[in-house]
């Protein structure tokens, strides 16, 4: 993942990516900050899709600070995941001026979660790092995938679930930068 944001136009120094090895207080500890997003990878089950079909059904407004796409390009939700992540702290972060990112984020800035899928989906620049950073992991690619990938984001204070399958964020109440990883985390054990 850091090779992947790294190559799109992330400056090194910034940011970087690293794995949580689980949700008690001592593994969180070890976790470098500030944490600026929480990339999470589950299984999907019965009882997943249920919820998220659920939630699909019921049309609520959203803050529409938090930048939000949904996904339309299959076997991507990582890709997605990153862009949320990111996209929530663009002002916090350095992107190389002219990278894929700082474009892509000044393009669809504006943008509702359906064009920015629909922009995402045409451009090449990134479907040649995703095909890159796919092949670069230590598992073979698929498409019977039966894991994805959500972020979760402090937006104003409040923690929100970005998922590209849900056709909205999902607040998840306070949050703030400081405590974003305890509460997502507390978030994932319910």
């Amino acid at each position: 993942m850091n090779q992947f944001l790294w190559g799109l136009g992330l400056a090194e120094e910034e940011a970087e990516c690293c794995d949580v090895y689980g949700l008690d207080d001592e593994l969180l500890e070890m976790v470098p900050k500030p944490v600026l997003a929480v990339l999470f990878l589950y299984p999907l089950t019965a009882e997943s899709e249920a919820e998220r079909l659920k939630e699909n059904s019921t049309e609520k407004d959203y803050n529409k600070k938090v930048y939000f796409m949904v996904q339309t390009v299959g076997n991507a939700c990582g890709t997605v995941g990153l862009l949320h992540a990111l996209g929530n702290v663009t002002s916090e972060v350095r992107l190389r001026e002219g990278s894929f990112l700082d474009k892509f984020y000044k393009t669809t800035a504006s943008m509702d979660p359906l064009e920015r899928a629909a922009y995402l989906e045409k451009d090449e620049e990134m479907e040649g790092a995703h095909s890159v950073a796919a092949s670069a992991g230590d598992t073979e690619a698929s498409d019977n995938v039966d894991t994805h990938f959500i972020c979760f984001s402090c937006v104003n204070d409040e923690l929100y679930e970005l998922d590209g399958r849900r056709s909205r964020p999902i607040s998840h109440g306070p949050s703030s930068p400081e405590t974003i990883l305890q509460d997502a985390a507390k978030s994932l054990r319910k």
